[in-house]
């Protein structure tokens, strides 16, 4: 029994149908991995025989000078590898926060900015979105720093053979025209945000189109915007926009264009392809973004007297601390505080028309009664005061005395452009037509 016992183990083991299975599989696996090896032992046996040969080789020398770069100077010390980087002051930024994610590294540089008087207009002048520029080589050694704190003047520190230097220049701004187009899928800022248009352009996009367009509500989806405008740039960086060229607003099926026109006087304005104003005398909204939280009413249910009674005004809701726009020229008739309105504006307009703006939380800098203000003037800010039950801002709209809704009043068109000035407007509105154009059909065919 002693004896039988491993042979019985034994058999009981290659009994075992998944012993069995097992080595079934290794020996598959064996099998197909040496197909490959066959294949390449069988290719170099059919494959032809190559004759080598042995080939001249020779080596040519040649001197080869190499051309200087337009900003080389003599005195200012290089090195065969180094980096630009391009970056952005911030809101929170420091020296030393700045110059660590230039990745400015080496001692002598730190203690350059820190301490030599010739450096101290970079810390003294550092401002949110201005551009700065950094050379350093792999080391993080500076090369070179530009930094450019307005529009008209650069400020640069230079590494020469007897150290850092650091100077002020005067820039020659290059002004560029920049062609966009944006559709629009949930708001104006966000199709401008998709295309790369800066707020700058967008803010002047909504003070152009606001007499027929209100942003908020008239908006939908697929409507398109053309623009053009300026960019002024120094050393191949912007620093900043400048004015709007021309734009091209798709509101539904409906089309409004706007031309940029400097008249012979200084005079700016916006016209349409005819010659015609589109400032309108006043805005149909003294919000820029906002929405109407209750409208004009001869009969409404007063939320906090609970009685039923006119309701003579459009009411905006927004945050505590919105802008609030005056809606058109005027002097100011009364700032102050004035029964359920809180803090109040009467505004005096020609044509015996005045507008009233109520429930602000402040009043603008040095606004008092006899002000003169001009369209798109800020004069105060949403905010809640007297009979409010929640921040928005009360406005009403009197044409000789009496109440109309400000949603719905005609408002009249401001002067067209001066008639000894319209042949020299449509002589240079014909190439911004055609530019406009051609954004149009550039965007058309991208949609192909």
């Amino acid at each position: 029994m002693q004896h039988s016992e491993p042979n019985s183990k034994r058999s009981i083991l290659t009994q075992n149908p998944k012993i069995k299975e097992r080595k079934h599989r290794i020996r598959w696996f064996l099998a197909f991995s040496t197909i490959p090896l066959f294949a390449i032992i069988t290719a170099f046996g059919i494959a032809p025989q190559t004759i080598v040969e042995n080939v001249a080789i020779s080596t040519v020398s040649e001197d080869v000078s190499l051309p200087k770069t337009a900003d080389s100077n003599e005195d200012t010390l290089s090195t065969p590898q180094s980096y630009w980087q391009t970056d952005q002051v911030r809101r929170d930024d420091t020296l030393t926060s700045l110059l660590r994610r230039l990745n400015i590294k080496n001692a002598e540089a730190l203690d350059y900015f820190r301490y030599n008087p010739e450096a101290s207009p970079l810390a003294s002048q550092l401002r949110p979105g201005q551009p700065i520029q950094a050379q350093t080589n792999e080391n993080g050694d500076l090369i070179r720093l530009r930094y450019q704190p307005d529009a008209n003047s650069v400020f640069e520190v230079t590494l020469t053979k007897s150290g850092y230097l650091a100077q002020s220049k005067n820039v020659e701004i290059e002004t560029q025209q920049i062609f966009k187009s944006a559709e629009i899928k949930n708001s104006l800022f966000g199709a401008t945000d998709a295309a790369e248009i800066p707020d700058a352009v967008a803010m002047q996009l909504v003070d152009i189109f606001s007499g027929y367009i209100d942003f908020q509500t008239d908006l939908r989806r697929g409507d398109r915007l053309l623009v053009i405008y300026e960019a002024n740039y120094s050393n191949g960086i912007q620093v900043n926009t400048g004015k709007v060229i021309a734009a091209e607003l798709l509101n539904g099926d409906k089309t409004y264009q706007a031309l940029m026109y400097k008249a012979p006087d200084g005079m700016i304005n916006y016209y349409s392809a005819d010659g015609k104003s589109l400032h309108k005398s006043f805005l149909r909204s003294p919000l820029e973004f906002t929405r109407v939280s209750s409208g004009f009413s001869l009969g409404r249910l007063h939320p906090i007297l609970n009685t039923m009674r006119a309701h003579k005004g459009v009411d905006f809701a927004a945050p505590i601390g919105t802008r609030v726009k005056a809606s058109g020229d005027g002097i100011v008739e009364f700032a102050g505080i004035k029964n359920g309105y809180g803090n109040v504006i009467v505004l005096h307009h020609s044509n015996n028309i005045n507008t009233v703006y109520g429930h602000l939380s402040a009043f603008a800098k040095n606004l008092h009664h006899g002000t003169k203000v001009s369209q798109g003037d800020v004069i105060g800010y949403v905010g809640m005061t007297g009979l409010a039950t929640g921040p928005h801002l009360h406005y009403e709209f009197l044409v000789n005395g009496e109440h109309r809704d400000p949603q719905t009043v005609s408002l009249p068109s401001a002067v067209p452009i001066a008639s000894q000035y319209l042949n020299d407007f449509r002589s240079q509105s014909l190439a911004t037509i055609q530019k406009l154009n051609l954004i149009n059909k550039s965007y058309l065919a991208s949609l192909e």
